[in-house]
């Protein structure tokens, strides 16, 4: 995080830095068009470019900690491991938690079966547990790793 917050902070003192410079250039010929105003628009545009990229990047990492943190909390919240808030069970009652490795094989299942549906194949899950046999059948209440969690 640290090494992505130095690059967007680098790239953003450059692109200011290539701004004050277009500027100046710009006064310095008393607005008319030269070399020295065309190289600095166009450092300007090079550093406006890097910056973006930058901050892209930066967009990109804030996103992958958000699904990372969302996938964490589902995990706990699904396996009991969550601690519980004020006034309030970590798991709904009635509700037993399932074991981590339950709760991927059904992550795994699911996906599998958005990308049936997403190439209309219209499979069922029987096809789909077939057709990729790494992939868990579907949940079932009554396994008792499930339960014992």
């Amino acid at each position: 995080m640290e090494s992505t917050v130095e690059a967007l902070s680098a790239a953003y003192d450059e692109f200011v830095a290539a701004a004050a410079a277009a500027l100046e250039a710009k006064e310095q010929s008393g607005g008319q068009k030269t070399a020295v105003t065309d190289a600095a628009l166009e450092a300007f545009k090079q550093r406006w470019e890097l910056f973006r990229v930058a901050c892209d990047q930066a967009e990109e990492f804030v996103e992958s900690m958000k699904q990372r943190i969302g996938s964490e909390c589902l995990v706990d919240e699904a396996t009991g491991a969550a601690p519980s808030k004020a006034g309030r069970p970590a798991t709904a009652p009635g509700i037993p938690p399932i074991s981590a490795v339950r709760l991927e094989q059904m992550s795994k299942a699911v996906r599998w079966l958005v990308i049936e549906l997403q190439h209309g194949s219209g499979a069922g899950a029987a096809a789909t547990a077939a057709a990729h046999p790494h992939v868990s059948a579907p949940f079932d209440a009554r396994f008792s790793e499930d339960a014992g969690q």
